[in-house]
């Protein structure tokens, strides 16, 4: 079985819901570390743990939007070059049982 060509939408609905993903984890990782820097900073100046906790959220809702957007567009350029190419040169083949 050969796979001639993939529906560009379908592979940059794919790779941008997989790059949300990653960036829901990325962001939750960065609102963590931000937290924890934000009680530090508390616990030694008592500013600067409110900016540093908005900028925790805001990496939760920013870096989900921004990855799937740049991953559903580079899904679908990867897709449309896919099918160029495989129509010059013939495609992957794939064996099933």
């Amino acid at each position: 079985m050969v796979i001639k060509s993939v529906g560009v939408l379908s592979v940059g609905k794919m790779y941008g819901a997989i790059a949300a993903a990653m960036g829901l984890l990325f962001g939750i990782f960065i609102a963590l570390f931000s937290m924890a820097g934000a009680g530090l900073g508390l616990a030694g100046q008592g500013q600067g743990g409110l900016m540093a906790s908005m900028f925790g959220v805001g990496a939760v809702v920013a870096l989900p939007i921004f990855y799937g957007c740049m991953g559903f567009i580079a899904g679908a350029v990867g897709a449309l070059f896919y099918n160029v190419f495989a129509g010059m040169v013939g495609g992957v083949e794939v064996q099933t049982e």
